[in-house]
């Protein structure tokens, strides 16, 4: 708030009033002058520790990268040897001999704290156009493995729902049974492809980032 005060004295002609006047605008320039200096010090403040807090949170999420990646490499490799026991089973109307089916899932997911952090507070509306699309399209990416991951949860709890509470004594599933279980399992399978494909698009958006922002 700038105050604006009215001459301690009478003025006293023209004079007087004109030099009143131009000590009120000088003053008022240097008032907004300061006042503007303040607030860009703020802002640019607040960018910087956005800044600081969006990199932390992409190098930890470019760390956990392979982990998924191999995570995820691994389920496919689960569900290919399910899918070829179902095969079996559809065919000769029984299991091979010591076959076994494993249906695991582990939610992976990416930090977005800070980049929502950094929304929520308008640190973006005070970077660059450049910067603000370069966090924008990384995690534009995540949010689209988020949504591939929660797609994928989703099918495998249909596909793993047939072996909930089942014992190894129990009987095979019947050759149409097996069908539908492997039409399932392939549904998942498709999923977990595309999610190795997000992930690795991620892997080479991380990896350009930090390497044009060194820490």
């Amino acid at each position: 708030m700038i105050d604006v005060h009215p001459p301690h004295s009478a003025i006293h002609g023209i004079r007087d009033f004109l030099i009143h006047l131009l000590t009120i605008t000088v003053g008022l320039l240097i008032a907004l002058g300061l006042e503007g200096c303040v607030e860009r010090a703020h802002h640019r403040h607040l960018v910087h520790e956005a800044e600081i807090s969006l990199h932390t949170e992409i190098e930890d999420n470019s760390k956990a990268i392979s982990s998924a990646l191999a995570e995820v490499q691994k389920q496919q490799e689960t569900i290919r040897h399910d899918v070829e026991v179902l095969r079996y089973i559809a065919a000769n109307h029984k299991a091979p001999a010591d076959a076994a089916m494993e249906i695991t899932f582990r939610v992976h997911g990416l930090d977005d704290v800070a980049w929502e952090t950094a929304q929520a507070t308008s640190a973006v509306s005070y970077m660059s156009y450049a910067t603000v699309q370069e966090y924008a399209d990384i995690y534009s990416s995540q949010d689209k493995f988020t949504a591939a991951e929660l797609q994928a949860v989703r099918d495998a709890s249909v596909s793993v729902g047939p072996f909930i509470g089942s014992k190894k004594s129990d009987p095979d599933p019947a050759a149409g049974e097996a069908d539908e279980i492997r039409h399932r399992l392939e549904t998942l399978a498709g999923q977990l492809f595309y999610m190795q494909s997000l992930l690795e698009s991620l892997q080479s958006q991380y990896a350009k980032f930090l390497s044009h922002h060194p820490a």
